[in-house]
């Protein structure tokens, strides 16, 4: 297997490179310029004076080279783990999202874990109840919640808990960096992306599970005297786990990108709405670091999930 991903590792090389090469034309390609909107709009300034100033910030950021260069440049930094400076805070952009990108991976470790646990047994029971009111409320409630858009249940989630009821702040980040106050700021985000993933998620343990109850093992478990609980989650449910992995592992890759529509509506300092601040800032080097970081999630993303068939089917062979 240490081949095999290795191997994998390598050959993803050049999609990265071709994937770097097109999201830093598409953010050249983007209206605006970030050197304008820096400049300064009050006081009193020649024309000379603002061309000097452009001048002096365009060398400073090196827009003043040819776009090759340029895209020479970002990569031989990025590379180095120099991802350049954000032209809207004028601060180094690693330094910049390193905690936007702590709060993310919190918010969405909580909602990913919560969504996985609830899944697996609201579709197991479900699919061991096939028919049943439990089963018939489930199919209505998912496909309800497939309906409904993330941010729509955000504000119905703050009209509720934190205007109603006032349990929870409606947005913004923690004032204090203790365990309650992070609890209490997470709650409704992560209830948010939970409930998103949540319908489709558990449908696809459900399915997976009436699959593999139908096969002609489970009938020979049940022949044996097997316990029920045995022939479900020792035999169906590991059998019945492989479309699950790639539901799961979609279902991450979509929370890290999908949680900017919660973030902006929870005004959460994660990577999400650090990225639209961006885009409508013209910020280019965090959108090129954000973009890229989308991409290589997705890459390694798809490597984790075939590494995860073997590891849950032993008849899935990894070959270098």
């Amino acid at each position: 297997m240490f081949r095999y991903i290795v191997k994998r590792i390598i050959n993803l090389i050049p999609v990265a490179l071709i994937i770097s090469i097109m999201l830093f034309a598409f953010s050249k390609a983007m209206p605006g310029d970030p050197i304008k909107a820096m400049m300064p709009t009050t006081g009193r300034m020649t024309k000379q004076e603002q061309e000097e100033l452009y001048q002096t910030l365009q060398a400073r950021y090196g827009l003043d080279k040819s776009l090759p260069e340029q895209y020479v440049r970002w990569l031989g930094r990025t590379l180095k783990g120099d991802l350049g400076e954000s032209t809207r805070v004028r601060r180094p952009v690693s330094e910049y999202l390193s905690e936007p990108l702590k709060n993310t991976i919190f918010l969405n470790i909580g909602s990913t874990i919560l969504s996985f646990v609830l899944s697996v047994l609201i579709g197991i029971r479900s699919a061991t109840h096939k028919g049943g009111a439990f089963d018939k409320t489930f199919q209505t409630l998912t496909l309800v919640g497939l309906s409904i858009p993330v941010f729509f249940i955000g504000l119905i989630l703050i009209f509720v808990f934190a205007f109603r009821l006032g349990w929870f702040p409606a947005n913004g980040m923690p004032r204090e960096n203790t365990f309650g106050e992070w609890v209490k700021y997470l709650v409704l985000p992560t209830a948010t992306l939970t409930i998103g993933s949540l319908a489709s998620l558990s449908r696809y343990v459900r399915n997976s599970m009436l699959d593999a109850l139908d096969q002609d093992y489970i009938r020979t478990a049940r022949s044996k005297g097997l316990k029920e609980k045995t022939v479900i989650y020792s035999h169906a449910f590991r059998n019945a786990l492989i479309p699950v992995v790639t539901a799961l592992t979609w279902a991450v890759l979509g929370m890290f990108s999908g949680s900017a529509i919660t973030e902006r509506i929870f005004s959460f300092r994660g990577i999400g709405n650090e990225l639209i601040m961006a885009v409508m800032a013209q910020d280019y080097n965090v959108i090129l670091a954000l973009s890229m970081f989308y991409a290589v999630l997705t890459l390694l993303g798809n490597l984790l999930m075939d590494v995860a068939y073997a590891l849950v089917d032993p008849r899935v062979q990894l070959e270098a």
